[in-house]
Order: structure tokens, then C-alpha cells, then sequence
């Protein structure tokens, strides 16, 4: 008897449907599963024999032969379990062929029959209901991110007789969930604010036209300044996410397992803070099947890169693609894939390994700095738009006299209004903020006065930049014109700009 059940995998962030054909003949009793499999799907053999058997169900003693189609697709992981037992158990009589009709299966299952979480659930749904599925039945785990998909009926299982019952006439009640929920419980998930942070209004002013505009951010300045407490505040001042970016990166996480039943849809803006010990492969993805890293974990918010110096230089030299191509393209022996990676790098450093550089407490040698400095390339500065000093905090500023700090409320306000300019302005464009406004768009958009113009040609040839840092200045100074609400760019406005295109040429 021959039997195909829909099943599904993910390659790279997209989901895709696989047929499992399952075909039972007279013969020798071997269980053979085709495709290429990885080792878990090759597992998933005695995986499904045991859980049959231990759910009360008999196991034919025949030849069977699985099928997972396109063959010429590496499948992995175990998601497969239940579409194979599921088709065995329409071979054997227990189900009946019309219960395949229609209907997407995935789970893994333990040796008493339950089944266990899977990762990629959303991608695969996604995929499932654009080839037609109408109703899908996933462990029970995954079935508020599987509910996510609309127009498709979630049937979540706990136990492989469930999918019986189910069709003899005691249903599963199928899973729905309230979007809006999932937004309102995330509220208020970083518990800090911008009002903490004493004094650091310079620093505070940049990364609000960060925020923006969409701008990367590297922060200089001594132990102790504030830089990673700013930087950690660096989410409460960014607008809430639409809701497709809002699947597009559940998706990611999907398929990285960091996903659970409570947070099955991402309502806040990831800000990812990896370790200056983190390896390459932590950062930008990879493994036999490419997974997503910390480049593409950040993807629509933050990441922090806290002692910038001190990440493997090879890892912060790949991240010049994604920062200027908002992708990331992995390529390995299961595959390549392609991860979006549209993220907002926000760094900080010190000025030398000691971090007092230009004080009595400093210790370090010019040689001692200058290998430090040059841990991080001429290339990689340039494509960080703004450069700020972030400098000791004094005591009046720290004092309890002192007033309380503008609350992050208020500047997400001024950042929302500027994003919604940028909206009206890219309207019809495949650009989002001022930050990846292309050349063409540059020269459109970014109109400057007269004297505006002046003060950026005597700035090209004094500071004697590069076309790209050219470019990021009037880009930057096109996101504080939004702020002030302007439509021409002034030279206050490019002033402002300009300064925060100098640290490389004080330190480097």
C-alpha cells in the first residue's frame, strides 16, 4: 500500500513543503527511509517503531520503504517522526487515507508515543498553507506559533493517539490565539529607561538620531562612562514593530529553537549582546545546515558589540556585507543559505587596553594602542555612521541635585515622528530609513542651503573623507532635519553631522 503525507522543512529563513510517501510491500521486514536524510531523520526509524508499538498499535512486519520528497533535498531533524508514523498507521488500517487529505503534519516523537517541540514550526505552516493545507497538526508546544498563520486550523497533539481519536470522532479542539495579546504582554519588557542615565546628553542625542534614521553607533570613552547603560536603553527608544517584521523575525527565531508556547510571536525589538569571546561561527551564522547567527538573530533591532576590540577581527570584518547589504549569505555542505540581517550595530570601546588613554592613569604605550586601534579596520569604520566620545561623568551630573533625565517615552515620540517622514518619503521605494538610502536616492533627497553645501566641501577636503563617509554624513544630517521636522537640510544641521564623523581621524 502506498500513502503521501505532507510534511515540511526549512532552508535557510523559508519553509517548504516535503512529501513523505510511505509504501508498505511483501517482502524481507527492513524499514528503509530515502531522501537524503540526515542521521536524526535515519533515527527517526526506531523512534517511530517504539512509539507505535508502546501507543498499543501494532508495527508491520513487512518492507517498508519511506520517501522524502524532493529527494534531491537534505532533510534533518525530527520533525519527520509524525508524518511517518502517521503514514504507517493509514498502511496498517489504524487511519484512514481521507484523514491525509488537506492536512500538514510535523512533530517529533519520544518512545511512548508524546511528541516533543521542533523548531522552523511558523516557516513550515507558512509553506503548508501556500500549497493548500487547510489544517495542521503539531505537538502541542508549537501550536500558538503554527495559530500565528491565518486561514489554516492548528490541531495541537500531545500523544500520537490523539491523531486517532481525532478521526474516529473525539476531536482535538483546535488552538486560536489573539495576536494582540501576544503585543500587550510584551509591553514594557526592558525595564530601564533613558531617565537613569546621568548627564551623557551628547551621547544620548546621538543615539536618538540613531534610532531614527537607523544608524550605526560606535561609542569611545573610559571605564565607567555609561556606555553600556546607554547602550542597553538603546530599545526603549526605538518604534514598536510592525507585524511583518514582527513575523519575519519570529521566523528567525523559529528556526534557531528559541522560540516557546509563551512567546511564540515576537512583539519587542531583539537586542542581541553576544561576548567579545564569541566565535566566528556564533556571530555570523554556519554549522553543516547553516543556522542563523547573532548577525541575523538582531535582524529589525540592536547589536551590541560591547569591547569591540576584542572580537575576533575575521568575525567583525564579515559583518561589512551584512551592515552595507542587510543580508547574509552562508554557503556549506548542507546548503546555502540566506538569512536577512537588517540591524541596527550599535558598539562601544575604549580609547586604549587600559581605557584611560590621555589620562595620569594610563599606562599604555603607543605601540600598545596602535595595535589595539588597529584591531578595527579602516573599512569597518567607515561603514559606522556615527563616532561619539562618550566622557566621564561629573559629580553634579551624578548628584541628586541634579534634574532627572528626559524619559525614553519622550525621545520615542520625536523617533516615531521621524520614522513616519522617512515612510512618506520612501514611500514606493525598497527603502526603509535615511540610513540605507542609496546614491540616487541621496541625491534626491538629501537637498542642502547654501551654506550647508559650503561647510560640506570645506569639511570633504579638510577632513579629506571617502565617498562613503561623504554620504553618511548627509544621510545623518538628513535624519536630523526629519527630527527637527525640515525638509532642507541647514548647516546647523550638517554641522551636527559632521561632528560626529571625527573620532576615526583623532584616534586612528
Amino acid at each position: 500500500m502506498f500513502i503521501k503525507i505532507t510534511s515540511g522543512a526549512v532552508l535557510g529563513v523559508d519553509g517548504y513543503t516535503v512529501d513523505v510517501e510511505a509504501d508498505l510491500a511483501t517482502g524481507l521486514p527492513s524499514f528503509d527511509i530515502v531522501g537524503l536524510p540526515d542521521s536524526a531523520v535515519k533515527e527517526s526509524r526506531e523512534r517511530v517503531r517504539a512509539a507505535i508499538r508502546n501507543a498499543g498499535f501494532s508495527f508491520p512486519v513487512k518492507r517498508i520503504t519511506i520517501n522524502l520528497a524532493p529527494a534531491d533535498t537534505r532533510k534533518s531533524g525530527p520533525a519527520f517522526d509524525l508524518p511517518v508514523a502517521v503514514g504507517l498507521l493509514i498502511c496498517t488500517g489504524n487511519l484512514k487515507p481521507a484523514c491525509a487529505e488537506g492536512a500538514f503534519f510535523a512533530g517529533e516523537l519520544s518512545l511512548d508515543g508524546a511528541l516533543r517541540p521542533i523548531s522552523g514550526v511558523l516557516p513550515m505552516v507558512l509553506a503548508a498553507k501556500a500549497g493548500g493545507a487547510k489544517t495542521c497538526f503539531v505537538p502541542a508546544e508549537n501550536a500558538a506559533e503554527a495559530a500565528l498563520v491565518e486561514g489554516i486550523t492548528v490541531y495541537p497533539v500531545a500523544h500520537i493517539t490523539q491523531i486517532v481519536e481525532h478521526f474516529s470522532g473525539k476531536a482535538i479542539n483546535p488552538i486560536q490565539v489573539d495576536i494582540n495579546q501576544f503585543f500587550t504582554a510584551g509591553a514594557n519588557h526592558y525595564n530601564v529607561d533613558f531617565a537613569d542615565v546621568a548627564g551623557q546628553t551628547h551621547v544620548k542625542r546621538a543615539l536618538e538620531i540613531a534610532a531614527a534614521g537607523y544608524h550605526n553607533v560606535l561609542m569611545i570613552g573610559p571605564p565607567g562612562a555609561g556606555k553600556t547603560m546607554l547602550a542597553r536603553r538603546m530599545p526603549t527608544i526605538l518604534p514598536g514593530l510592525s507585524m511583518d517584521e514582527s513575523m519575519e523575525i519570529t521566523k528567525i527565531y523559529s528556526i534557531a529553537g528559541l522560540l516557546n508556547q509563551k512567546d511564540a510571536l515576537m512583539t519587542e525589538r531583539p537586542f542581541r549582546t553576544p561576548h567579545h569571546t564569541s566565535s566566528f561561527t556564533s556571530l555570523t551564522g554556519g554549522g553543516r545546515i547553516p543556522m542563523p547567527g547573532e548577525i541575523s538573530l538582531a535582524h529589525n533591532g540592536v547589536l551590541f558589540l560591547d569591547e569591540l576590540p576584542e572580537f575576533q577581527k575575521k568575525a567583525l570584518e564579515t559583518m561589512r556585507q551584512p551592515l552595507e547589504d542587510g543580508q547574509i549569505t552562508l554557503a556549506r555542505v548542507g546548503g546555502v543559505c540566506t538569512y536577512p540581517s537588517v540591524f541596527l550595530l550599535l558598539a562601544s570601546m575604549n580609547p586604549c587596553p587600559c581605557g584611560y588613554r590621555g589620562s595620569n592613569k594610563c599606562k599604555c604605550s603607543d605601540a600598545e594602542v596602535a595595535k589595539y586601534l588597529d584591531k578595527i579596520s579602516g573599512p569597518l569604520l567607515d561603514r559606522i555612521d556615527i563616532q561619539i566620545e562618550a566622557t566621564p561623568v561629573a559629580y553634579d551630573d551624578l548628584s541628586h541635585k541634579a534634574p532627572t533625565g528626559e524619559p525614553s517615552s519622550d525621545v520615542k515620540n520625536r523617533v516615531e515622528e521621524a520614522r513616519k517622514i522617512q515612510a512618506r518619503r520612501f514611500a514606493g521605494e525598497n527603502v526603509r530609513f535615511n540610513a540605507k538610502m542609496p546614491a540616487a536616492l541621496i541625491n534626491k533627497h538629501c537637498r542642502l542651503e547654501k551654506e550647508a553645501s559650503e561647510l560640506l566641501k570645506q569639511a570633504f577636503n579638510s577632513m579629506k573623507l571617502s565617498a562613503r563617509a561623504y554620504h553618511k554624513i548627509l544621510k545623518i544630517a538628513r535624519t536630523i532635519a526629519d527630527l527637527a521636522g525640515e525638509e532642507t537640510i541647514s548647516a546647523m544641521h550638517l554641522a551636527e553631522a559632521i561632528s560626529y564623523r571625527g573620532l576615526d581621524r583623532k584616534y586612528w
